[in-house]
């Protein structure tokens, strides 16, 4: 392995002070061009890496950031990353990524692994088990220590920090007035994520366009469940046993099981039976009919989340920004399961 030059080993070779050579290579308008190019193409030369853990302890900050997502199979979360590391790369910002799995404990664990100095602050959205116990002690004691946080998705009015979300209620209102605007009046609700803040307010918007447009609450046809296995064992009798003309799935899972039981069972759909789903996966596209979905603009979350945790870290001492919630707008992307307009 080629041996790596120090500050020192290139002064000396260069004749000049330790001090220029550290200038030259941070690019200081203190050193003159000529002497820039000469220390910056010579350390090239001899395989120089700055020392970034050094620089950034001597700035007592790691310009590294953790993130927490709960889950990697979700093409949404992987979306919103990718939006997070983007923007954190762009502003000289490394990410470290752990995964809860939807767990307590491992958020938990995770938290208290990096907030042992290796980052500066954390972008997270909160475990399914979380949500459910409402224990979110571990936030407030990491905010407490100087590790702000950046919730995203799925947030907790409990936590006083910067938060990232999307219109969920309005999303659905929307999503449902689409449906009725084309004559659907049988409308299910199919959601395995009832236990989630998302889930909730997507319901409540699904339930408040039922009433603003006079139509009455089917409970029939609503199955609001907080896990796939539960929804497998109800979905296929509320299928089977009621006229739909319409399917509002509230995630991927349902959204796919919608899909698949009106094809086995030779329902054409978009004439028959029309189906919203939120989902962010490329299946949505490659589906036979795509699927309609509402986009939840997982890259822009992820960017905004980033923006505002960097503008808090880089904030002088007593000019911190207040808290604030930013809402990302959705969009509804009509493909073949939905009848056009």
């Amino acid at each position: 392995m080629k041996p790596k030059a120090t500050l020192k080993q290139i002064a000396k070779e260069l004749n000049v002070s330790v001090s220029t050579v550290s200038k030259a290579l941070s690019n200081s308008p203190e050193i003159s061009e000529p002497t820039k190019i000469k220390v910056q193409e010579f350390a090239k030369l001899k395989n120089y890496k700055p020392n970034h853990m050094a620089v950034n302890l001597k700035n007592k900050r790691s310009k590294t950031i953790g993130v927490i997502i709960p889950n990697i199979l979700n093409p949404f979360f992987a979306k919103v990353f990718s939006g997070i590391e983007k923007t954190a790369n762009e502003k000289g910002y490394n990410v470290i990524t752990c995964i809860s799995n939807e767990s307590l404990e491992k958020e938990i664990h995770a938290m208290d692994m990096l907030s042992n100095g290796t980052i500066d602050g954390f972008i997270l959205s909160i475990s399914e088990e979380t949500q459910k116990e409402g224990e979110f002690k571990h936030f407030k004691e990491a905010m407490s220590d100087d590790l702000p946080i950046v919730m995203f998705d799925r947030i907790s009015d409990e936590v006083n920090c910067d938060k990232v979300i999307v219109d969920d209620f309005d999303s659905a209102v929307y999503s449902m007035d689409h449906f009725i605007k084309s004559n659907c009046r049988n409308i299910a609700l199919l959601s395995t994520i009832d236990n989630l803040s998302v889930g909730k307010l997507r319901a409540e918007g699904y339930l408040k366009a039922l009433a603003v447009n006079g139509i009455e609450v089917n409970e029939k046809i609503i199955l609001r469940t907080e896990s796939t296995e539960e929804f497998d064992t109800k979905f296929q009798y509320l299928f089977d046993n009621n006229k739909l003309d319409g399917v509002f799935a509230l995630d991927e899972h349902a959204s796919v099981m919608a899909m698949k039981a009106a094809i086995k069972k030779g329902i054409k759909i978009p004439e028959e039976l029309s189906i919203i789903g939120f989902a962010d996966g490329v299946w949505s596209k490659r589906l036979t009919p795509s699927l309609s979905t509402v986009s939840q603009h997982g890259p822009e979350i992820g960017s905004a989340a980033a923006e505002m945790l960097i503008n808090r870290l880089e904030a002088k001492e007593g000019e911190e920004p207040d808290y604030e919630t930013r809402i990302i707008k959705t969009e509804l992307r009509q493909r073949e399961s939905t009848r056009k307009l």
